[in-house]
């Protein structure tokens, strides 16, 4: 798959260039709940290095506002407010270089038809407040240290739950693009997601 590394773009500029409605965002913190997440994504690795994803999104495109924006399922932690599970944010979010070391955007190629399955049915459990799902997040690290777990259904699954990948491939099935053959759902990674042999272009902003 063309993989085209990108150096001399801010991640706001990055995304502004490549964050096409449809396409799918990966990107790598440095929080403690990120920097475990990616290490527990070492399995899928021959060399056992750490991932460098530890979030996925849609990107939604540009907005009446001008701002580009994503759909996404996430935890999100402010003063005197807590949103858990599928949102939308303004790119911005990832902006801060200090915080997101890596980025990538992932290209299918995906017809008008095939971007508006994806975008509706993200659409569809931001209406219907799908939540994200650290209790299925365990159960997938938990199968990563399993792999025979990996193509059954998620031993911590629950009704109305997606975390940030699951969610991802949720919506892209609706298109009929399954990611990595052979595993479930709700197990799947972000590190999948940027290993998928699936056709398609990704652009990648590691620093």
């Amino acid at each position: 798959m063309p993989i085209i590394a990108v150096t001399d773009l801010s991640n706001q500029e990055f995304l502004n260039k490549y964050a096409a409605p449809g396409r799918v965002g990966l990107a790598g913190g440095n929080t403690l709940i990120e920097r475990t997440i990616r290490r527990m994504q070492r399995n899928l690795s021959e060399s056992r290095e750490k991932s460098l994803w530890s979030h996925a999104f849609l990107c939604s495109g540009s907005r009446i506002d001008g701002h580009q924006w994503v759909l996404e399922s996430d935890l999100e932690i402010h003063r005197k407010q807590i949103r858990l599970g599928v949102q939308e944010n303004r790119t911005s979010k990832y902006a801060d270089e200090t915080v997101f070391h890596n980025l990538a955007i992932l290209d299918f190629g995906l017809t008008e038809e095939q971007v508006r399955l994806v975008m509706t049915e993200g659409l569809e459990l931001l209406s219907g407040l799908a939540r994200y799902s650290m209790r299925e997040l365990v159960g997938t690290l938990f199968a990563l240290q399993r792999p025979t777990l990996r193509g059954r259904e998620n031993l911590l699954a629950r009704e109305g739950a997606l975390y940030c990948s699951a969610m991802v491939q949720h919506c892209y099935a609706k298109a009929g693009i399954e990611f990595t053959s052979g595993v479930m759902i709700k197990n799947t990674t972000p590190e999948d997601l940027s290993r998928t042999p699936v056709p398609h272009t990704a652009y990648v902003l590691r620093r």
